[in-house]
């Protein structure tokens, strides 16, 4: 993803959780079968009418490969109701486009050419479908994501208070990599998406797999969809007795220091060690992935990478509760 420097005056996260996201992602959890994608029905095994929802909306939601774009409106933000209301208002020759090309790479049933034609009454029974799912497999479980993405979104958009945006896409590595205006991830397959003075706005998702998913139209507003990350959280004491073994007491303390982003002399004075002393923790620090920095003018300024958080906070929470 290319940036222009308006861009970055542009690039947001997401206050809330998607909920149209949530049910596309957490589809393609339950047809991979995940070691641990019972957790999204609390540990039981799908029920009948379950079984029948999502049966009706796995050919919409193929878990590998492309899905439309319809399915995951940017309504939907403001809230499930407005989010069907915007997929079943997609245009009927989009929704056509898009169908069709998802019918190349993967078998349609027939009643998908009634919802490609907008047939009234094929509309109304997906917007029933997309309700239905989510009273029986995401609400049950929604208070766990939306504490998941609260707790990722406070992290991020902390950092971008305090340095930047551009400190806040630090914070992504090494899942994506911020380097010379691009914003780069290892994706499925080879784009470049210039984002041209519109932003980006990146969405925290609970059911995310390990890469992040990003609109195939580029027309439409700049998405990207990433894997929530637990919270960091200040644990000086505790952090210490379980990485000074690990990195030595001064290279842990140096690590505990950036809660917040910190230039190198920030780092040196809040850690109790020389400049050139700082300077080299600090080197291996960001070698390890644990930290990332990034130069402001004559100053360099350090952030915790998600890997690093993670070791800080006492591990990563998994994936599925």
């Amino acid at each position: 993803m290319h940036f222009t420097r308006g861009d970055l005056s542009r690039t947001r996260v997401a206050e809330r959780p998607d909920p149209l996201w949530e049910i596309v992602l957490s589809m393609h959890q339950l047809q991979e079968g995940r070691r641990n994608a019972r957790a999204i029905l609390g540990g039981r095994t799908p029920s009948h009418p379950q079984q029948q929802i999502l049966r009706a909306l796995t050919p919409l939601m193929p878990a590998r490969g492309y899905f439309p774009d319809f399915l995951t409106p940017a309504a939907a933000l403001d809230g499930l109701a407005s989010g069907i209301d915007a997929v079943l208002s997609t245009p009927r020759r989009r929704m056509r486009e898009e169908l069709s090309l998802l019918a190349q790479h993967h078998a349609l049933p027939a009643w998908t050419r009634s919802l490609a034609d907008g047939e009234v009454d094929t509309l109304h029974w997906l917007g029933r479908a997309l309700h239905r799912y989510n009273r029986c497999v995401l609400q049950p479980v929604w208070s766990g994501v939306a504490a998941r993405v609260e707790a990722d979104r406070q992290h991020r958009t902390g950092v971008q208070c305090r340095g930047g945006t551009e400190a806040m896409l630090h914070t992504f590595a090494p899942m994506l990599r911020w380097e010379s205006s691009v914003l780069a991830a290892d994706y499925p397959v080879d784009r470049d998406v210039h984002l041209g003075g519109r932003g980006l706005l990146l969405v925290p998702s609970y059911f995310c797999r390990r890469t992040p998913v990003a609109l195939l139209d580029e027309q439409l507003l700049p998405v990207l969809v990433y894997p929530a990350r637990s919270p960091v959280r200040e644990q000086a004491a505790t952090a210490d007795s379980r990485l000074a073994p690990l990195l030595g007491h001064t290279r842990a303390a140096v690590l505990q220091t950036l809660h917040e982003p910190r230039t190198t002399t920030e780092l040196a004075r809040h850690a109790g060690v020389s400049l050139s002393s700082a300077s080299e923790h600090a080197a291996v620090l960001r070698q390890a992935g644990l930290i990332a920095s990034m130069r402001e003018r004559q100053r360099v300024r350090h952030i915790l990478t998600p890997l690093g958080a993670d070791l800080l906070n006492g591990g990563a929470m998994p994936l599925l509760p």
